[in-house]
């Protein structure tokens, strides 16, 4: 990399940074390369990139090109930084548990509307959806599970270190038993097996394989957890998962055939069918 990325002036760090990222296929290069210069510099992006005849003093200016190199590496931005903002909350994340996505917000929605007194997170890898319900719902109590140890440790952390420790209930496993929740809420692996090699870099080489891939159909998960799901439902309850594109229609059908009176999809900011919400109830 160009020497300007360790010693020099914001526009030359961030251009070379930039070049050299767009090279190794990153989607967006600028915008990573202010991200990781503001980490390294201890700035707000913002601010930095309007002054790009600012300095970058040695010690920043080497924190920045390791960043750069991991990222070329195609190390996720989240992971580099050890954080991810999702809805009010920011997470620590790291290589036990995937990186949060804008589109699991969805979940989170859903509870906001439904308003359920008990909740249960199956899957909650870094605690996102649970934590999140626990601090935009404070009145609902919130159980989240996870068969990953590595998993349910991160959360535990972010639980603790956003002060809701006490609040979200963590446990091994998917779905409690001889306890009855009001929404029950799942963000499953849904990966079709041959759809892994396709997948981007950032997430074969970093993110944990076992928290993606579901099986041939990619609904393998969903379909196993599903009538413990159902069965763990307060009368009149909801349950909504989250779902692969293309598969919202298969997952529709199995709630249909598990006694759901009413099915529906929510489509994500892209406008692709990524949640499936029964409820039992005929409100």
């Amino acid at each position: 990399m160009p020497s300007a990325i360790t010693a020099g002036r914001v526009r030359e760090a961030l251009e070379a940074a930039t070049e050299a990222l767009a090279a190794a296929g990153v989607e967006t290069p600028r915008l990573d390369a202010e991200l990781l210069l503001a980490e390294a510099t201890g700035r707000d992006r913002a601010p930095l990139a309007a002054e790009p005849e600012a300095g970058v003093v040695p010690d920043a200016g080497r924190r920045f090109s390791e960043m750069v190199r991991r990222r070329i590496r195609r190390e996720p931005v989240a992971y580099i930084l050890g954080r991810k903002g999702f809805r009010r909350i920011e997470l620590a994340v790291d290589r036990r548990a995937l990186v949060p996505r804008p589109e699991t917000e969805l979940l989170v929605e859903i509870a906001l509307e439904l308003e359920p007194r008990t909740a249960l997170d199956i899957g909650t890898g870094s605690g996102a959806v649970a934590l999140a319900l626990a601090d935009e719902l404070p009145t609902c109590r919130v159980t989240a599970t996870d068969t990953s140890k590595q998993a349910l440790t991160l959360a535990r952390e972010n639980a603790e270190r956003l002060g809701i420790n006490g609040r979200v209930r963590l446990e091994p496993g998917t779905v409690p038993e001889g306890r009855s929740f009001d929404l029950v809420l799942a963000n499953l692996p849904y990966v079709r097996d041959d759809e892994w090699e396709g997948l981007a870099p950032e997430i074969t080489r970093y993110e944990p394989r076992e928290a993606l891939v579901a099986g041939a159909e990619g609904i393998e998960v969903i379909a196993t957890v599903a009538p413990a799901a159902v069965a763990a439902l307060a009368p009149a309850g909801s349950l909504a998962f989250e779902v692969g594109a293309g598969q919202a229609g298969a997952v529709a059908e199995l709630m249909l055939d598990l006694g759901f009176r009413q099915v529906e999809g929510r489509q994500d900011l892209a406008g692709v069918p990524r949640v499936v919400l029964g409820r039992m109830g005929s409100g």
